[in-house]
């Protein structure tokens, strides 16, 4: 509504409790959203003595403990999550199945784990009375940090589940450089894209700019093999190619997102 613009899409859904960066392409800048950095950190706060049907504050309570844990134990715990892993989405949660989101009441589905990368984990605080801990994690697009806190709950055998998440990171965008909804003013706060996409840009000339519209190629003239690369035409973002050989192989067309 404040864009009067119907095309819009985010980078990475944020469960309903949870705040943070949501980064937020409008027009056609939606068909650069594959191409933008995806991993995610979170500062995650999670509760120790039971697990929840939903892996946090949301879901109903499925089973209590009455062991209590340490921050040693945290830490010691933590280091089961660094690097490469394999997790098991929450039954609740942004997955399809068959086009429906995991999982409507009374159906059951099947759910495949999921290997995912954690780059970094690390215990902020914690509080021994309240046995509640918050956490730094940073990872790859897809990983689900109430999976985390409920996997963290059984390696402890005292059941865990997350109360509080914010994501202070998507890819190069960070909380302290973000607009609070209520605080968005479009002209001012629009960012080009071409500050943000991390791929190798070349400027093109009109007659190759209208190749690209009608579906056809050019001639490589960089000689260099890329996956992607930005193809610019008037200050605007033409299309994403791929460099191979000799042509350059258009992915994505734009047309003309942005002019100064």
């Amino acid at each position: 509504k404040l864009t009067g613009i119907k095309q819009i899409g985010h980078t990475g859904t944020l469960d309903p409790f949870a705040e943070g960066v949501l980064p937020v392409c409008i027009g056609k800048s939606t068909r650069l959203i594959e191409y933008l950095a995806d991993d995610k950190e979170y500062i995650a706060t999670i509760q120790f003595g039971s697990n929840t049907t939903t892996y946090d504050l949301e879901g109903e309570i499925s089973e209590t403990f009455d062991k209590k844990v340490n921050s040693q134990e945290v830490i010691e715990a933590l280091k089961n999550f660094e690097g490469e892993i394999s997790q098991l989405p929450p039954l609740y949660s942004a997955i399809k199945v068959k086009g429906k989101k995991l999982a409507r009441k009374g159906e059951k589905v099947e759910i495949h784990p999921r290997q995912v990368t954690i780059h970094k984990i690390e215990l902020k605080d914690f509080d021994e009375e309240h046995q509640t801990a918050r956490i730094l994690i940073s990872c790859s697009k897809g990983t689900y940090i109430r999976s985390i806190a409920f996997d963290l709950g059984k390696i402890l055998n005292c059941g865990a589940h997350l109360i509080k998440l914010i994501r202070t990171k998507a890819g190069r965008f960070s909380i302290d450089k973000s607009i609070h909804l209520e605080g968005i003013n479009v002209e001012e706060h629009i960012i080009n894209p071409l500050e943000i996409l991390e791929l190798p840009a070349i400027e093109i000339t009109q007659s190759e700019h209208e190749r690209i519209l009608h579906g056809q190629f050019l001639q490589n003239k960089t000689s260099k093999c890329v996956d992607f690369l930005i193809l610019i035409y008037n200050n605007s973002i033409s299309a994403i190619g791929t460099a191979d050989g000799d042509k350059i192989l258009v992915k994505t067309v734009v047309g003309t997102l942005w002019k100064n």
